[in-house]
């Protein structure tokens, strides 16, 4: 599958974005809130990735895959992944807008998938690949880090093996 999808909905202008984002991965939420602080020339809208909010407003995409790289959905229809996804998200924005266009040329292209490629590493290496979700217990602390509780155990009653 190609990062843009190929529709009719490529040739309209796009008047509003959905970001779909890792809400429990530390530096999707970092860069969600960075985002949000830009001025921005298209509204971007930020959903968590997976959640029921995302998967009722576009039932036709895949959710887990949308955990495992950024998406973003035009007003549309337009979807963009990886380092289109990044690329069309910067050039919402005032400030950054000149770099999406810099990053839109061939060379810029292999650049932006570069740093699409070493964010996934870092995040990946944070935790031995693993990825903590507030489903499974645990919760980001930004003065403690990461803490767990196993679920179902917050009053205490669980049973110890």
């Amino acid at each position: 599958m190609s990062e843009v999808s190929a529709t009719k909905a490529d040739r309209v202008p796009v008047r509003r974005l959905t970001v779909l984002y890792d809400a429990e991965c530390a530096l999707c939420a970092f860069l969600r809130d960075w985002l949000v602080r830009q001025p921005q020339l298209v509204p971007l809208e930020f959903v968590p990735a997976a959640s029921e909010a995302a998967r009722r407003r576009f039932p036709g995409l895949d959710h887990g895959a949308t955990l495992d790289e950024i998406t973003v959905v035009g007003d549309a229809g337009q979807v963009y992944r990886s380092a289109a996804a990044w690329i069309v998200t910067l050039w919402a924005l005032r400030e950054h807008r000149p770099l999406a266009h810099r990053l839109s040329t061939p060379a810029g292209a292999r650049l932006a998938r570069g740093a699409v490629l070493a964010a996934a590493k870092w995040r990946g290496a944070q935790w031995g690949g693993q990825v903590y979700r507030r489903a499974d217990g645990w919760a980001y602390h930004p003065g403690q880090g990461w803490t767990y509780s196993a679920p179902g155990c917050d009053d205490g009653s669980c049973a110890t093996p």
